[in-house]
Formats: C-alpha cells, sequence, structure tokens
C-alpha cells in the first residue's frame, strides 16, 4: 500500500501553550493538503523541549528562576480533557491526517509533569497517549516517569503506528513490545536528530522492520522570550540550539528522505507499506526470529496511580 507520511520539522512556540496549538493545526492542515496519512511532530515540541534541564543554574536546590520557569512550563502544558487537546483533535479529523503530537503534559490531579506522546486518529479521536519510561538524566527534574499503559501501536485506516521518545530507542524491551504490536510505521521523537539519534532511529527501523519517522525540532535563540527566566545560562550558547535533523527510514535501514537540518520543514514524503513485509523475509524480531519458547515479556499495562480504586 502507497501512502504519504510527514514530519513537522517545526520552531516551537516556546512556552506559549494557545500559540504552540495553533501552529500545531496550521501544520496539520498542511499535512493534509499535501496528501499525508500520519504526520510525526518532535519530543515534547508543545510548548518546548526543556533544553535548560542541563543547565548549571536550574538543578541548584531552592533555586527561583528554576522553580518559575517550572510554573511556566506547567501552565503552557497540555492537559488530558482540555480545550486544547480538543482543538488539535479536530484539526487532524479535518485534515484526515493521524498525527503523533509529543507535548510536556500536564496532570492536573498532582503537580507532575511528564514527556508525552499524544496520538490521534485521522476522524479526529484521541487514540491513546503514551508518556516516557524514564526522564534522562537533569529530565529527571522536570518529569515524571510513565508506565506502559500507552505503550502499544495503534491502528488508523489499516495503517499500524506507534511511537517512542528519545532514549527509549536504547530500551530493548520497550522495543521489543512495540515490535510484537506489529507497527508499520514507528514514530521516533527527539529534540534534534545528532548522530547517535539517528543511528538508534535506523537501527530500530532495520530491528522491527518498520518505516521510522524520525522528528526533532528546529530552534534559535530567537525563539526564546525576551523574559525567559534563565536567560543568564544562554549566553554562551550557539545561535541554533536545536538543529532539526527529520528524516524518514525505510524497513531495511536506508534513508527514504533526510536528515534535513537548518530549517523549518514539513518533510513529507510516498512510502510503500509492502516493504515492511518484505524485509521481514530475513528478519523478523517478533515472528520467526523471535524463541517465544525460552524467552517471555510481560507488560503491566495498567495506569499507575497515587491512589488505586477498588
Amino acid at each position: 500500500m502507497k501512502l504519504k507520511v510527514a514530519v513537522a520539522q517545526a520552531t516551537p512556540c516556546v512556552l506559549d501553550l494557545a500559540a504552540s496549538v495553533s501552529k500545531a493545526c496550521e501544520w496539520i492542515a498542511e499535512a493534509g493538503r499535501q496528501g499525508a496519512r500520519l504526520l510525526a511532530f518532535p519530543e515534547t515540541w508543545i510548548p518546548v523541549y526543556p533544553l535548560w534541564c542541563d543547565m548549571g543554574s536550574f538543578s541548584k536546590w531552592n533555586h527561583e528562576p528554576a522553580k518559575r520557569l517550572q510554573a511556566r512550563l506547567r501552565a503552557n502544558s497540555l492537559a488530558a480533557g482540555s480545550a486544547e487537546l480538543k482543538a488539535i483533535a479536530e484539526a487532524a479529523g479535518r485534515a484526515g491526517v493521524a498525527v503523533v503530537l509529543g507535548a510536556n503534559e500536564r496532570d492536573d490531579r498532582n503537580g507532575t509533569l511528564y514527556n508525552t506522546l499524544f496520538f490521534f486518529s485521522s476522524k479526529g479521536r484521541l487514540l491513546g497517549r503514551h508518556r516516557k519510561l524514564v526522564p534522562t538524566f537533569g529530565e529527571r527534574l522536570v518529569w515524571g516517569q510513565g508506565d506502559a499503559s500507552g505503550l502499544r501501536a495503534y491502528a488508523d485506516n489499516g495503517l499500524r503506528f506507534g511511537g517512542l521518545v528519545c532514549w527509549e530507542h536504547w530500551m530493548p524491551l520497550s522495543r521489543q513490545v512495540l515490535h510484537a504490536e506489529g507497527e508499520v510505521v514507528h514514530v521516533a521523537a527527539w529534540p534534534h536528530g545528532g548522530e547517535m539519534h539517528q543511528i538508534a532511529s535506523r537501527h530500530y527501523a532495520f530491528e522491527g522492520r518498520c518505516f521510522v519517522l524520525l522528528a526533532a525540532s528546529y530552534m534559535t535563540r530567537q525563539s526564546i522570550p525576551a523574559d525567559f527566566e534563565m536567560a543568564d545560562d544562554l549566553a554562551g550558547a550557539p545561535e541554533v540550539l536545536l538543529h532539526g535533523g527529520s528524516a524518514v527510514i525505510a524497513p531495511d535501514g536506508s534513508y527514504v528522505a533526510g536528515p534535513i537540518s537548518g530549517c523549518e520543514q514539513l518533510l513529507v514524503v510516498e512510502i510503500d507499506t509492502d516493504r515492511a513485509d518484505q524485509e521481514k523475509l530475513t528478519l523478523d524480531v517478533a515472528g520467526h526470529y523471535s524463541r517465544p519458547d525460552l524467552f517471555e515479556l510481560r507488560v503491566d499495562r495498567r495506569e499507575l496511580r497515587q491512589i488505586q480504586d477498588k
């Protein structure tokens, strides 16, 4: 089956939820106009990947600018059941495009933020969400740990797709779960597509015998608000903070398109999903190249909460 897929290498509307939602809807509409069936956004694109988490002063104990910045990020994050989330779902439905959107997710039951992928159908329905299982290094100051309730592949018009966030692509068991779920297209959401991110994404495509949409942001210092709480930490930063690197990768690990860097771009590419079946002739890690008689992988699908109602 031949179809078009797309990657939004877009500059985030930094710390501005309303503008972020509006821009997301515009890119979804454009992807629909270009005939895409699936559109991928980068990691926590709404309202920005918090690259300040690895800056020295953010980790200082009781640091007032860091506390104000965390509160600002939370106020501009997506919440389940919100009008903003509904607007994005409706945009996907109008465009007829399934969407995988990276966002900072606000949990209004507590004060925690999560690094989340939201999955929308081309009919405008929220299919599910996946919260990053383990925030990496300095990210643990920003986000809580996710669970496996959304670690699955979703179906839309006969296309099975899923996604992982950043360093989850180096978690073998997480990869195997999605391989076993029968992904044909996988979204690899990153803040930028550096060399090791490219290697991990190409390896995922080869291992899973699926297409990979590597989604990465492009962002410059001019994107940062003038009243940014930690402006001093950016004093020595380069002009380009996130260079992009988005790509579409085939089931044999080769590039179909990209990587593209140094600009905003809606990358739209036609793929032939039959290639996923063709490549499984030699390798199928969830099928003939697996040994379920020797190895067993169990997944706890419960949504983890502080309070479990009986």
